[in-house]
């Protein structure tokens, strides 16, 4: 299995392809603990990935967030379809 550093930045470089800004933000509110997720800024896509989170946490962010846009039409590193189908888990 590859690095999840290269998994996380496969997924980020995806999400450019679909115009989706990725931020890694320090989300400083004490009660949460979430380690971040979709939005839409004036009209456009954003994620937002807490700073505080692992790799692994938003990794699996970034999947939940490109599910919700259709990647047919996009080609995807077979490594990362896989994680996309859920036939592989980190």
């Amino acid at each position: 299995m590859m690095n999840d550093e290269i998994i996380l930045s496969y997924l980020e470089e995806l999400a450019e392809k679909l115009e989706i800004l990725v931020r890694d933000e320090n989300i400083n509110i004490e009660e949460s603990s979430s380690p971040g997720g979709l939005c839409r800024v004036e009209g456009k896509y954003v994620v937002i990935l807490n700073s505080k989170a692992s790799v692994k946490e938003k990794i699996q962010v970034m999947i939940t967030a490109l599910h919700q846009f259709d990647l047919s039409d996009i080609y995807i590193k077979p490594v990362i379809r896989e994680l996309l189908d859920g036939s592989v888990q980190l």
